[in-house]
């Protein structure tokens, strides 16, 4: 079996005098989409965010997270993004008032060629409106470039945090259709709800609940047992609606 890409071991987060993640361990695929599933405010967001050192101010990170043989923990977010580490973040975090064209330039690594002709390919609107501000997008438009900025640059892992989300149906589709090409390539850590994205694109999941992962394995396995996905998520293994929402007591949790 290959090594994986990415391994957490007893991850622990607080925040705020909350505990979020309390001993959170699992791996990532050196290829494909894992996963990583949940009620909202279970710490799926706090998870990515450890990962890429982005935990705010005054949290605590515990444990270990290795991308192949190095250790992530403690180093800065610019060091580990420049090591190969993406990351798209669930409110996309556009510039607003740059154009579309002056937020892919400021992706652009240091000492690399940034890979315009396959961002332009995947996502031919952003070409076409890279004179525009990002901040006049619809969401579907800024979401695609979001992801694109990433994707200008050589990555050894993406983290992904729930890029369908509020989008039209035609957009979710489009999306998916990107993630499940840029998957062929590197591999993906994916925070998503929508339950027909993960059957299109996921291999492998981790779900957490109360902060703990609650279950790992097959996706396809999971998805296939309408008890655990209701038990787990609080829906039906059939749909492709997001999970219901934790009571708002737990939503600090995110």
């Amino acid at each position: 079996m290959s090594e994986p890409v990415l391994s957490v071991e007893n991850l622990s987060v607080r925040i705020a005098g909350l505990h979020i993640l309390q001993g959170v361990s699992f791996t990532v695929a050196p290829t494909g989409v894992t996963v990583l599933l949940g009620r909202n405010g279970v710490g799926k967001t706090t998870t990515l965010r450890a990962i890429v050192g982005l935990t705010p101010p005054g949290g605590e990170v515990r444990g270990a997270i290795r991308m192949g043989a190095q250790s992530l923990l403690a180093r800065p977010t610019h060091r580990l993004v420049g090591g190969g580490l993406g990351y798209v973040p669930e409110d996309r975090c556009v510039f607003a008032g740059l154009t579309v064209a002056e937020n892919l330039r400021l992706a652009e690594r240091r000492g690399t060629t940034p890979a315009y002709d396959k961002v332009f390919a995947l996502f031919p609107e952003l070409d076409r409106r890279g004179r525009q501000r990002a901040g006049s997008l619809s969401g579907g438009q800024q979401q695609m470039l979001a992801i694109g900025r990433v994707l200008l640059n050589d990555n050894r892992l993406l983290l992904v945090d729930e890029p369908t989300k509020g989008l039209a149906p035609k957009v979710v589709t489009e999306v998916a259709e990107v993630l499940e090409r840029v998957a062929e390539s590197v591999p993906v850590l994916l925070v998503e709800q929508n339950l027909a994205v993960v059957r299109r694109l996921a291999r492998d999941a981790v779900v957490l609940a109360a902060g703990q992962v609650a279950w790992s394995g097959d996706a396809k396995e999971l998805l296939l047992e309408t008890g655990l996905t209701k038990s787990l998520l609080g829906v039906g293994s059939g749909g492709g609606h997001e999970a219901a929402p934790a009571p708002a007591a737990a939503k600090e949790g995110r």
